[in-house]
């Protein structure tokens, strides 16, 4: 868990958070275009690609939040430490 009495005011590196929010926009917008999957086949175990293919991408999506948030979660802890360090808060006396 992260410690609210750090700021979280360290330099940031934009990496984490670009590959985040592409990984967002893959989770919200590829089942958006409804036109790929508006099909009857193939179908798996009787039931059409329309329905399957939605009910694949929660887990899908699941896994790619998941990713987001540990990503900016890393950050944020990396960003806490840098603090710590710069202030001396982290030492013991």
């Amino acid at each position: 868990m992260s410690t609210p009495d750090v700021p979280t005011r360290g330099p940031a590196r934009p990496g984490p958070y670009v590959i985040a929010g592409i990984l967002l926009i893959i989770a919200i917008a590829v089942p958006l275009f409804v036109p790929a999957y508006a099909l009857d086949e193939p179908r798996l175990a009787g039931m059409p690609f329309f329905y399957w293919y939605q009910m694949m991408w929660i887990p899908v999506t699941a896994a790619l939040v998941g990713a987001s948030y540990w990503l900016v979660t890393k950050e944020d802890r990396r960003r806490r430490e840098a603090v710590r360090s710069a202030t001396g808060a982290g030492e013991k006396p």
